[in-house]
């Protein structure tokens, strides 16, 4: 299968870097990352140990592939569908962080939109390289729940390069229980910093499942069945599963970048605030890393 991923950064590239072992991969990101990659392929290491050398480039225009994954920064979707609307696209996949993301690329995107979720652990390195932290699954289906070819095809192409997937038929509810994980997990470890093992137990974990269970009352007034214990349950299964790796929002404030509070704890806030919902915990965490974002020294 020819596969686009548009977003090389640490989960793009090594969910690239994991399908180019089968498929006809294009790797889209920026240089010095993708310049590396076509001089001398990208190096997986961690968990796995390869090189593949698949299709790199900085320009994601005019682009043909029977399927594209989506794994930028969800505020970089806007773009990232404007981009891949110039060229022909059979069906795209979203993996981000946050809500609303698959919605974005619908409006842009003449195929089908597929909603997913990854839980590789992913950092990347040097350029031309990305380090697997811990091995995960990927879960991907339709947006709107039920089937559909576009994500048996998907599935399978996942599956084909040995990377473990489930193919759902209850993506609205799947999605709602990683925000909850993600509103648990990635502020709480941003501005504590610390490991995903610390929510486990200690005053963070509390934080963490007091935000879980606020984003859990927010999905049944979206009718969405999402328990307050299932969010918990989801957020503890999550942290001790990656109890070593900083998540991916901990990662940016290390690096002085800009995060993806708005489509995590901001979205949970203001969809709250629509729904008539408290959420007094993820608009705390929303307003201080907003704090922060404004301190931090500009890109």
């Amino acid at each position: 299968m020819d596969i686009v991923v548009f977003g090389a950064g640490s989960l793009g590239s090594l969910v690239g870097g994991l399908l180019a072992r089968e498929h006809a991969v294009t790797l889209v990101g920026r240089d010095p990352h993708v310049a590396a990659i076509r001089e001398s392929g990208l190096r997986v290491e961690g968990e796995f140990e390869f090189t593949v050398c698949p299709d790199a480039t900085t320009d994601g225009t005019d682009l043909a592939a029977d399927l594209a994954v989506v794994t930028v920064k969800a505020f970089d979707t806007e773009e990232a569908a404007r981009t891949l609307a110039t060229g022909r696209i059979d069906a795209a996949l979203s993996l981000q962080n946050g809500l609303g993301n698959e919605e974005t690329l619908a409006r842009r995107l003449d195929c089908p939109v597929l909603a997913g979720t990854a839980t590789y652990g992913a950092v990347r390195g040097e350029p031309g390289a990305v380090a697997c932290t811990g091995q995960g699954n990927v879960l991907l289906g339709p947006l709107e729940g039920g089937t559909s070819e576009a994500a048996d095809r998907a599935g399978r192409a996942f599956a084909t390069a040995q990377i473990e997937t489930t193919v759902a038929d209850d993506m609205p509810r799947r999605l709602w229980e990683k925000l909850a994980v993600n509103a648990g997990i990635n502020a709480t470890t941003a501005l504590a910093r610390v490991e995903n093992g610390a929510l486990l137990d200690g005053p963070a974990r509390d934080v963490a499942a007091d935000a879980a269970r606020e984003t859990a009352r927010l999905a049944r007034a979206e009718e969405v069945e999402l328990s307050d214990d299932e969010a918990v349950r989801a957020v503890e299964r999550v942290a001790e599963a990656t109890a070593v790796n900083s998540s991916s929002m901990r990662q940016d404030v290390s690096a002085g970048r800009r995060t993806e509070v708005e489509a995590i704890n901001g979205y949970v806030s203001s969809r709250a605030r629509d729904r008539g919902v408290s959420v007094p915990v993820n608009r705390t965490l929303t307003k201080l890393l907003r704090a922060w974002e404004r301190e931090r020294p500009q890109d």
